[in-house]
């Protein structure tokens, strides 16, 4: 019993190490990264988001259909912040790179690229015939942020509804999350080069003259092939602005399309 005191005194330790932890929030930065820096963030997000992604993958096989599409959604959105860091790259205003550390830690900004294939299902094949993934107030972010937080917890909704995951997220929705992470994710590494010349070409393009940086992606591309660092031939992103390139599909029909699983299960699941 002569232990007893010191015992005591380790659980005071650790309580007191606990409440000044939980009492601290990540030393987040927010300043401006250089070219070498976004690269090494950009590879991180895509290593992350494959690991993510494969767990998911794994869950869904074991038959844990919620929670593979929570991880998918979290795969998601790692692969959505190489697009942010690269807004963090060409950002030269202290107003510009705030924002863009912002988006880089919202959820709903970081999976907006989720509904591409249902866009593709649509027909879509042109930069343009993307745009609304990225429209302000549109709801595919917050649906599949929902659908995230329900995958994991239950929680009483609408009428007093209690939701639980296994009732919300069932296999079909799962699949369809994970392969949707797959498409996102890449092995392939990012390099300094690339990023300084996304600087040298993008980053010069006016944020408000469209065509203007879509000459800027056309010309980016170019150097990249130049560069060794895409495969040399056709340009490949002045094909997919003016002309329309082939779309990788996950689902098969309409029917099946990502968000026509979604919507159904957020609906049901909040009666008024």
């Amino acid at each position: 019993m002569e232990q007893l005191p010191t015992y005591r005194a380790y659980l005071q330790v650790l309580d007191n190490t606990l409440t000044f932890m939980s009492s601290k929030k990540l030393n987040a930065y927010r300043g401006r990264l250089t070219a070498s820096q976004v690269a090494a963030g950009m590879n991180a997000a895509t290593s992350n988001a494959k690991r993510l992604q494969e767990d998911a993958q794994a869950l869904l096989d074991a038959g844990r259909a919620p929670t593979a599409a929570s991880l998918a959604a979290l795969s998601i959105e790692e692969s959505g912040k190489v697009s942010i860091l690269r807004q963090l790259a060409t950002a030269t205003t202290p107003e510009e790179v705030a924002v863009a550390w912002k988006s880089y830690r919202s959820h709903t900004r970081k999976n907006v690229q989720w509904l591409l294939p249902e866009l593709a299902v649509k027909g879509a094949r042109k930069l343009e015939d993307f745009r609304s993934l990225f429209e302000e107030g549109a709801e595919h972010p917050v649906v599949l942020d929902h659908v995230k937080q329900l995958g994991f917890y239950t929680d009483c909704l609408g009428n007093c509804h209690w939701s639980t995951p296994i009732e919300v997220v069932d296999a079909q929705l799962a699949k369809s999350l994970v392969q949707i992470a797959n498409l996102f994710v890449s092995e392939r590494e990012i390099t300094v080069t690339e990023i300084e010349l996304w600087v040298t070409h993008v980053g010069s393009a006016s944020k408000g003259d469209l065509a203007g940086m879509k000459q800027a992606l056309v010309a980016w591309y170019a150097a990249m092939q130049e560069a060794g660092l895409y495969q040399s031939g056709v340009n490949e992103m002045e094909r997919f602005i003016y002309e329309g390139v082939p779309m990788p599909e996950v689902s098969q029909s309409r029917e099946h399309a990502p968000a026509s699983l979604v919507m159904p299960r957020i609906s049901n699941i909040s009666p008024k």
